[in-house]
C-alpha cells in the first residue's frame, strides 16, 4: 500500500504538495505511489530558481531504470528553489518522496487553488 500523507495535496500526475512555513510556497514532488511504480531513479532534471511554469507544463524530468517520465508543475507558479541534493543522491526520491526527496519549492501565483487539487483519500482512490 502506497503512502499518502493525509496533510498534502496531489495531482492526478502524481505529484504532491506540501506546505512550507512561508505563506503560499509549498515543496513539489512526486508520491510514493509514482516513485515505487519508476523504480529505483537514477536522475532527475530539475528546473533553475526564479522559473516560472504554469499548471500541467513540465518542469523537468525523473529518469529510473524502467522509464522516464515529465514532471508536471501542479499550480501556476514560481520556482524559489530546487532541491540540489537529487543532484549527488536522486534515489533520495526513492527512499524519503515526502522528506528530503522533494524536487522544488513552489511559491504559487494563487494559493487558493490547492483547494482543487486531490486530497488524500481522493488521490487513494484514483490510484486504486
Amino acid at each position: 500500500m502506497a503512502d499518502i500523507p493525509s496533510d498534502l495535496y496531489y495531482t492526478e500526475e502524481h505529484e504532491y504538495l506540501k506546505a512550507t512555513s512561508e505563506d503560499g510556497v509549498y515543496l513539489v514532488g512526486v508520491t510514493h505511489y509514482a516513485q515505487g511504480e519508476l523504480g529505483d531513479v537514477v536522475f532527475v532534471e530539475l528546473p533553475e530558481g526564479g522559473s516560472s511554469f504554469s499548471k500541467m507544463e513540465v518542469f523537468g524530468t525523473i529518469e529510473a531504470v524502467k522509464a522516464v517520465s515529465d514532471l508536471f508543475c501542479p499550480l501556476d507558479g514560481e520556482v524559489v528553489a530546487v532541491n540540489d541534493d537529487l543532484d549527488d543522491d536522486p534515489s533520495l526520491v526513492n527512499s524519503d518522496p515526502y522528506g528530503s526527496g522533494w524536487m522544488i519549492k513552489l511559491k504559487l501565483a494563487d494559493p487558493d487553488e490547492v483547494s482543487s487539487l486531490l486530497s488524500a483519500d481522493s488521490y487513494a482512490e484514483h490510484i486504486g
